[in-house]
């Protein structure tokens, strides 16, 4: 029998699926982690066969477009194992594509493979391309390694899409920069406002930088025209004239983007976030691991559909407040 399709109770159909691999992370982003972290024991977090088995119940719920995420998903051993065999559901047909998120400081030894198993397109997480600040900024100095990876991924045929948070006083000054460099190698950049995600060293007062401002500031010398461009996530897209490419915003915090939500997003531990900026999940690990695993599991998809919030609960107006999220960015997945 043809299972339904997930809906939430505001009539949004949910086709993407955000799917962590791991909370471990080779770098230690500031407004990310902290420096210490603690990550899960391993017995709590998902193994490969039981990602496979999540992933094949949101497909055949109707989930178009899957993708994976850490933490930095291309730490987690064996993973390529588990790409590959998604890989296989976009041969069928049964998911249309397959993408991945990644800091890229391992992309030098997994981009022809990503390519062979069907990956078109991937997003790297890149705040600058200064030595001195990307050291400071992840708390290691790996800066060669991002872009040797960079150039191994479009040898092999990737899509590669920038992503650069933006943050008040660190790179504010050097994203014109960044964005001639991303658009020069034929590469998109999205700009993000950074998010009140887990408890980090500095106050999120201090990063933030509204991406108004930052238009503003892009529009004195460039021409930015408005795109009716939507590839199923929160982005919203310009053209700049003038570099040829494409610029991307995302801003949860100045301009709302729940309305067309389509997506979720699944922890490596199971649990399913029905929206990045509330606490609210459902178990889907005792589901997995449970009797009737493939009944409980979607009978617990169905409640995560009734619980979907029409919108998150960002806030970043208060300095020293605590963050909207207690979890980080790293479990939940990007």
């Amino acid at each position: 029998m043809a299972l339904n399709s997930l809906h939430d109770r505001f009539g949004r159909e949910i086709t993407y699926l955000r799917l962590s691999v791991t909370d471990r992370c080779d770098l230690r982003c500031t407004y990310c982690m902290a420096e210490d972290m603690t990550f899960l024991p391993k017995r709590d977090v998902l193994s490969l066969e039981e990602l496979e088995q999540l992933a094949s119940a949101f497909i055949d719920r109707g989930v178009k477009k899957i993708r994976i995420s850490g933490g930095e998903p291309l730490v987690r051993r064996d993973i390529m194992t588990f790409m590959g065999r998604l890989g296989k559901r976009l041969e069928n047909g049964d998911l249309e594509e397959l993408v991945l998120t990644t800091n890229a400081t391992q992309l030098h030894r997994y981009a022809r493979e990503l390519r062979s198993v069907g990956v078109k397109r991937i997003n790297v997480s890149l705040d600058t391309l200064n030595d001195q600040t990307f050291e400071k900024l992840t708390r290691r100095n790996a800066l060669s390694k991002v872009l040797t990876g960079l150039d191994a991924a479009q040898e092999a045929g990737l899509s590669v899409k920038i992503n650069t948070v933006a943050l008040k006083g660190v790179n504010e000054n050097e994203i014109p920069s960044m964005i001639k460099w991303a658009h020069g190698r034929g590469m998109d950049l999205t700009l993000i406002e950074v998010m009140p995600l887990g408890e980090v060293e500095e106050d999120r007062v201090d990063q933030y930088l509204p991406l108004t401002a930052v238009r503003d500031a892009l529009e004195e010398q460039w021409t930015l025209t408005p795109l009716d461009l939507r590839t199923g996530g929160p982005a919203r897209y310009l053209r700049i004239e003038e570099t040829g490419g494409v610029l991307g915003v995302i801003t949860p915090l100045t301009n709302n983007f729940c309305a067309g939500c389509n997506r979720v997003r699944v922890t490596c531990t199971g649990q399913i976030y029905m929206c990045l900026g509330q606490s609210d999940c459902v178990d889907l690990r005792s589901a997995l691991r449970g009797e009737n695993s493939q009944q409980a599991l979607n009978d617990a998809l169905d409640r995560a559909m009734i619980a979907k919030p029409e919108r998150h609960d960002f806030d970043i107006s208060e300095r020293n407040a605590a963050p909207s999220v207690s979890r980080h960015m790293s479990m939940t997945g990007g």
